[in-house]
Parts: structure tokens; C-alpha cells; sequence
């Protein structure tokens, strides 16, 4: 965890080891490419590590390059037109799968929170009824523990990685961060369960979230046919064996998911596009595509099949989850104030947030580091003064008579459906406090953003709701339990853009309901810092196209106040975690820093022969830890001079080729056929295991391999003088897990690679490690 720590204060740790230099006055933004930047011995440092859900895991990259072996061109050029076929079916088949058991699931989750969490407070309000408060206190709070006791038992004890969101995992994964046991069936079991047991508990979380992981994991364990211990060997699935692939499909999963939480297809497909896909394309678009609409075809089935009362507790709801299309929308020039104050306070407290649940998380994670007992005690904790809260504080507020005006609404009402809770009032007032407290989340959203109500919710009222909830988000984001960060996030917002549309009044013709939406659409955009898909999700949730424009208008302005303070909150945890994403925009100083310069502050770059001996591929595989070597031949060209880069090999293969012993008696190249007989493409595809699972003899260490017909032939190369900022990009864009470092002059008896980068070395912590002088003008991390 020591290691952890010291990617979660990345900024920190180079400043302490900032050193004085000769040229330290000199700006490194004005040097040139033909000078080395900075003089330094130090090497640079990265750490294995790091937060995977809740559990610190060894994590390596994946490869998302496309192998051209000897293996994979045979099999390239073997393929018939039916296998060509069944692979693009097998595509729309497995997006198709994912669609619909992410519908399914998201539809049980529904019904199963609903019926729990509406059967508790039924007792609840039974006992406020017959005026036994402390009883019904005590059944709540209970209720709540057992429900709370059961998702976190699951995610300590279980599943580990099930805890949290996910996104931040998934937007790694997709970016080429493999996060190991993520996507496992164990996880996907733990995270069902856990997310009903946490939403039911009254926690302010959301199953949005959870349901974008619960999707990845579908879409992952359709793509390598189950769970790891009980792979189905169907011959189709041999196409998904591969890195590039199954990240296809996992986006597919994590669009389904927003569209299974949202009830957003488009949202959904834009969410993927905007917040976690670092590769995409046309036909990956409409894969995407064609799984939402799967999803929303299932969801509107079973919203159809529940209006006929079989569903429990289980509300219409609909296919739009808060519909305000109910009210016209007319803008007025008075009315670009409130809406641009909105955007503001969106931008300002939404970094504010972000800020403070930085705090929170670096406290969760060393309470977290003693242990299990302490994990779950922390959660617990999180429950009981959850329940105190929600069921104190309508105690506060004024009980308000019922307006004999609102037609089609009973009022005060003593069950859990109803806009106007009577709790501890008499007859004929309602207790509006207690109507968003005492109810799932998706109900106080449909509460808060409640259209031609202008008199229900008291501002006092409102901003009780809106501390408390402030305080129950950061709280409670990062206890061992699934939880998602969007619906907190738009309950606050709700809140303080219904207390604005109080305050306005008379001056304005927008309902407070509009302004509920509004408010929770900026805080959304100061938070996450999502645009385009953030806009779509609250066009499809509300049904009313004519707030377009003025929502748009606010997440503009709330992204763009929310940018010049900090990034957004996925990006904040993905540091705080110390998952090595790599961002889409690199530092401005690294373009003042060659490829070349960071070769040099790396150990030696280890090659291996065309046609190597055994013990030197033993000694080099147990002597590093490295996934990839650049296979290079001698005296290829007369008059025996120059050396070849032939390719780069990875540490898997060598493994393979170690375990199925496939060794030479004597130094040649091997025939086509003779790879064939030993290996297929499908063995190439599997993930090697450890050195220490191979056992070879003495005698067999004197025999030869030749790497040639497993060799990359077509390794990511850049010339050495290239600078860190454009090889960035091409890292990340192509999914790179090596590229070679050529050198820029080439001569015979030169050597053909100068180095070999991994995403490690691409990072702006791990540069900053080597080169401390570049520290005091890096300046603040902030969105963009």
C-alpha cells in the first residue's frame, strides 16, 4: 500500500524530490528538441499497483495490437467467406445477448428494490400511523442495517471489486489498463445483489453505476464464453479471444447499462462515446446502438406487463423515468439570468464536490487498509446515521395544509406512493420533508422534479434536504458497498435549482419543476464534466424537447466553471486509485522532452536473438518482469554488419513455447509446417502463465528456439527524436502496450532499437519522478 500511497500523492512525491541544478533558472518550455532537457541520474519509477473496486491488485497493460505473427497471417489468409460470415454474426449475436440480459437484470434490480424498500417503509408508516414513532424508527433503521450488513458482507468477504461504481475500472480497461477479476461472474453475482441491498437500505446511492459494470461484466463473459473455471469451448468463440474484441464488446456492455438505468438509448450510446471508450467506430457505433435499443424493448415489455398490479410495489414508472413534459416551456430575456446563475453554481459546486470527496476517499482508504472488520464497520456506520437523518429531520420541518387546488393527487397520503406525505401532521396537512425522505431515491427525484406544484416543497425544507444530502453523497461514495454517483448528484442539484425557482418567483414563467432539472442537470456537468451524452440522458429522462436550449446552456457554462477548478470526479478517482490511465491531452512540457532522453533514464532495453538458446530465454524471463523484447538479428546483411530488427515477441509466447517445449537440437529456421504442427493462433491468444510453472531440464536449456514465426513483425516503432507528447497520443489512440524507440541515424554496427516504452513511462507522474526541475511548471492539473 506504500507503493499506492505514493501514486495517490503523485504531486506531492516530485516536489520532495526536486533537486537544485546549474541551469535550474532556465525555462524548459523554451528549449529546443536538439538539447537534452534536463541532466539527471535518476531513472524512471512506476508502481505496479493499485485500487481495482476495493481491493489492490497487480495490473498490467493490454494488448489491443493486432499480432501480425506468422501464426495470425496464415490464419488471416485461411479464412473462407462462411467464417468471415459467422465472425460478423457472431458480433450482432453477442450484442444482441448483452442487450437483453442487461435488460433483464436492470428490470430485476428494479422490481427487487422497489418491492424491499416499499414493503419497509409500508411498516414504517404503519407504525407512524398508530403514532409509535420510536417503533418505527427502530424497524427502519434495522431494515436498513441487515439490508446495508448483507452488500457489504458480500463485497468484503466476496467480491471486492464489486464496490464503488465501476466506471472508473471500465474507462481504465477500455483505455488499456487490464483490471484484474472486474469482470468475473463472482463480481457480477456480488454487484446484483449488493446493489439491491444498498439502494433498498435508503443509502444515498444510485444503481446507475453499478448497472454500467453490471453490463461490462455481460458483455465479458459472453466475449470469452463464462466464467474462467467453466469456458464453454463453442468453436465461434474462438474469434473473441483477443484483447481488441472483447473491449468492443464491453463498451456495447457499459451503453446498455446507462440505457438500462436511464431508460436512455441515445444517452446511453453517447455516454460510452463521451465518458469511457478511448477507441471508437462507425461499426462499433451501431453495435452500441442495437444493444440499447434491445435494452428498451425489455424494459418497455415488463413496464407493460407491471401496469397490471402483478409486479408488487413495483410503480409504473414508464418508459420516461421523470416525465415534465407536462408544463409549456416560454423563455423570456429575465429568464437567461437564472439559467446562466444555474450553470454557475453548477460549475462551482460541482468542483467543490469533487474536491471534497477527494478528501473523503484518501481518508476511506486508510481506514480501509486495516481491514475487513474495519470496511464493514465503516459501512454499517454510513447506514445507522443514514437512517437517523432520514427519519430526525422531518421532525423539523412544518407540517403544511393540503391545496385543495392540485387535482388528481391525494393529499396527505400514509402509505409510500404520493406526493404529499402526512407523516406526524394531522388530517388535511402534509409533511413535505418527510415525502422526499420517506421513499426510494427515484421516487424523491420524481418528487423534486414534480411539475405545476409551486406551493408543495417549503425552501426550508428544500435546503435541509439539500445539506443533508450533500452530506450523506460523500460519505457514503466509497464505503464497500456498489453504489453510483449520478443520482445523489441529481438529487442535490434538484434541490438547490428548486430552491432558485422559489426565490425567482413572480419573475419568471419556468416551473420549479424545470428549475429542479436544470439545477441537477449543471451540478451533473460541474461533477462528471460530460456534455453532449449528460444532455441527451436528461432530454430522454424528462420527455420535454423544448428545455433543450436552455439545458444545454447550462452544462456549457457548469463544464466549462467546473474545468478552471479540477477534473471531473472519474478522472480525480482514476489518480486517487492509481490506475495509469493515460489522458487524451498530454502536458504542454512534453513536447519539449524526446522519447530518446526518456530511453536513456531507463535500464537497458533486453533483446532477444531470432534464433535464441533456452537458457538465455529462461535467464531473461525469470532476471524481468517485462511482457515484450525486440527480437533482433546479426549479420544479416554483408558483409555480416548490420543487425535487423525483426519484430518484438511477448512474454506469453515464450512462455508457451517453454511449456510445450518446442525446442531445437541445432541452430536453424523452422518451416512453416512445423509452427502449425505445434501452435494455432487460438494458443497465441491465451494468456501465458507464470515462469515459475515451467519446469526444463538441463539438457534442454542447451537447445535453441527459433522466435521468428511468433515475432511481431510489425511492431509501433518511433524514431528517437520524437517528442513524449506526439508519441502519447499514437500510445494511446492505437492502444499500444510497447512501442520501440529507433534510433535516428542507421549504420552498420549500430544497434537497430534504442529502447521500448510502455504506458508507464507515458505518464506525467513517472516523468515528473525523473525530471523534478519540470515540477514548478507544471502548474495545476485541471479539466479540459
Amino acid at each position: 500500500m506504500e507503493d499506492l500511497n505514493k501514486l495517490a500523492h503523485g504531486e506531492e512525491a516530485a516536489a520532495n524530490m526536486q533537486t537544485q541544478a546549474d541551469d535550474e533558472s532556465e525555462d524548459p518550455e523554451s528549449n529546443t528538441l536538439h538539447q537534452p532537457l534536463l541532466k539527471s541520474n535518476q531513472t524512471l519509477s512506476s508502481s505496479p499497483l493499485a485500487i481495482v473496486g476495493a481491493k489492490v491488485s497487480h495490473i498490467e497493460s493490454l494488448d489491443y495490437e493486432i499480432n501480425e505473427n506468422d501464426l495470425f497471417k496464415h490464419d488471416w489468409r485461411s479464412r473462407s467467406k462462411v467464417e468471415i460470415l459467422q465472425y460478423i454474426f457472431l458480433k450482432w449475436l453477442l450484442a444482441f445477448l448483452v442487450g437483453l440480459l442487461t435488460g433483464l437484470i436492470a428490470t430485476f434490480i428494479n422490481l427487487a428494490v422497489e418491492n424491499i424498500a416499499g414493503y419497509k417503509l409500508v411498516a414504517v408508516f404503519k407504525c407512524i400511523e398508530q403514532k409509535r414513532y420510536l417503533m418505527g424508527f427502530v424497524y427502519m433503521a434495522v431494515a436498513n442495517f441487515l439490508l446495508s450488513l448483507v452488500a457489504a458482507l458480500l463485497c468484503v468477504c466476496f467480491a471486492p471489486t464489486a464496490a464503488g461504481p465501476g466506471i472508473p475500472e471500465i474507462k481504465a480497461y477500455l483505455n488499456g489498463v487490464d483490471t484484474p477479476n472486474m469482470f468475473g461472474a463472482t463480481t457480477l453475482i456480488v454487484k446484483i445483489i449488493g446493489s439491491i441491498g444498498a439502494v433498498s437500505a435508503g443509502l444515498d446511492l444510485g444503481k446507475e453505476g453499478p448497472l454500467v459494470h453490471i453490463g461490462s461484466c455481460i458483455a465479458s463473459l459472453l466475449g470469452q464464453g463464462g466464467p474462467d473455471n467453466y469456458r464453454m469451448k463453442w468453436r465461434w468463440l474462438r474469434y473473441f479471444n483477443n484483447d481488441r474484441d472483447r473491449r468492443d464488446l464491453i463498451t456495447c456492455g457499459s451503453s446498455a447499462g446507462v440505457c438500462a438505468a436511464f431508460r436512455s438509448p441515445v444517452g446511453g450510446v453517447l455516454f460510452a462515446l463521451e465518458e469511457v471508450a478511448t477507441w471508437w467506430r462507425s461499426a462499433l457505433l451501431w453495435r452500441n446502438f442495437f444493444s440499447t435499443a434491445v435494452v428498451v424493448v425489455i424494459l418497455r415489455a415488463f413496464i407493460e406487463y407491471c401496469k397490471s398490479r402483478k409486479c408488487g410495489l413495483f410503480g409504473k414508472g414508464g418508459l420516461i423515468l421523470f416525465d415534465v413534459s407536462g408544463v409549456s416551456v416560454s423563455y423570456h430575456v429575465v429568464d437567461v439570468i437564472p439559467v446562466i446563475v444555474i450553470g454557475i453554481i453548477g460549475g462551482v459546486l460541482g468542483s467543490l464536490y469533487n474536491h471534497l470527496l477527494h478528501k473523503v476517499l484518501k481518508v476511506y482508504n486508510i481506514i480501509n487498509e486495516k481491514g475487513k472488520l474495519h470496511k464493514l464497520l465503516l459501512s454499517l456506520s454510513v447506514s445507522i446515521f443514514t437512517s437517523i437523518c432520514a427519519y430526525g429531520l422531518p421532525f423539523l420541518a412544518k407540517c403544511q395544509p393540503c391545496d385543495s387546488s392540485q387535482l388528481g393527487e391525494e393529499c396527505p397520503t400514509t402509505t409510500r406512493a404520493g406526493n404529499f406525505k402526512q407523516f406526524n401532521c394531522p388530517k388535511g396537512h402534509y409533511n413535505d420533508l418527510a415525502t422526499l425522505l420517506f421513499t426510494t431515491n427515484d421516487d424523491a427525484v420524481r418528487h423534486i422534479f414534480s411539475i405545476n406544484t409551486p406551493t408543495e416543497f417549503h425552501i426550508f425544507s428544500l435546503a435541509i434536504f439539500f445539506i443533508l444530502y450533500t452530506v450523506l453523497g460523500l460519505i457514503t461514495f466509497g464505503i464497500a458497498v456498489p453504489s453510483g454517483l449520478f443520482l445523489p448528484i441529481i438529487l442535490v442539484g434538484a434541490a438547490y435549482g428548486r430552491m432558485l425557482g422559489i426565490a425567482m418567483g413572480p419573475y419568471t414563467k419556468i416551473d420549479q419543476g424545470l428549475y429542479a432539472v436544470l439545477g441537477a442537470a449543471s451540478l451533473m456537468a460541474g461533477s462528471m464534466r460530460m456534455t453532449v451524452s449528460l444532455c441527451v440522458i436528461f432530454l430522454e429522462l424528462t420527455n420535454n424537447l423544448l428545455l433543450l436550449p436552455i439545458t444545454m446552456l447550462v452544462i456549457l457554462i457548469a463544464k466549462t466553471v467546473g474545468d478552471c477548478f479540477n477534473p471531473s470526479i472519474y478522472d480525480i478517482i482514476l489518480e486517487l486509485k492509481g490506475l495509469p490511465f493515460l489522458d487524451a491531452h498530454p502536458e504542454p512540457w512534453m513536447r519539449n522532452i524526446t522519447v530518446g532522453e526518456l530511453a536513456d533514464h531507463k535500464p537497458a532495453v533486453v533483446t532477444l536473438s531470432g534464433i535464441e538458446s533456452v537458457d538465455r530465454i529462461v535467464e531473461v524471463l525469470r532476471s524481468t518482469t517485462h511482457n515484450g523484447f525486440p527480437v533482433v538479428d546479426a549479420g544479416v546483411v554483408p558483409p555480416n554488419v548490420a543487425t535487423e530488427l525483426h519484430g518484438l515477441v511477448l512474454r506469453a509466447h515464450l512462455i508457451l513455447v517453454l511449456k510445450k517445449k518446442w525446442f531445437l537440437q541445432e541452430r536453424r529456421r523452422t518451416e512453416e509446417w512445423e509452427v502449425r504442427q505445434k501452435f494455432t493462433s487460438i494458443d497465441l491468444a491465451e494468456r501465458g502463465g507464470k515462469i515459475e510453472e515451467v519446469t526444463v531440464t538441463k539438457d534442454e536449456m542447451k537447445m535453441f528456439v527459433d522466435l521468428h514465426p511468433l515475432t511481431n513483425t510489425t511492431p509501433y516503432t518511433v524514431v528517437e527524436s520524437m517528442s513524449v507528447a506526439k508519441a502519447m497520443v499514437l500510445f494511446r489512440e492505437v492502444g499500444l502496450r510497447h512501442m520501440l524507440i529507433l534510433p535516428k541515424y542507421q549504420a552498420a554496427g549500430a544497434y537497430p532499437v534504442v529502447g521500448i516504452l510502455t504506458r508507464q513511462d507515458l505518464r506525467a507522474h513517472n516523468i515528473l519522478s525523473a525530471f523534478p526541475q519540470l515540477e514548478k511548471f507544471t502548474g495545476s492539473k485541471k479539466g479540459r
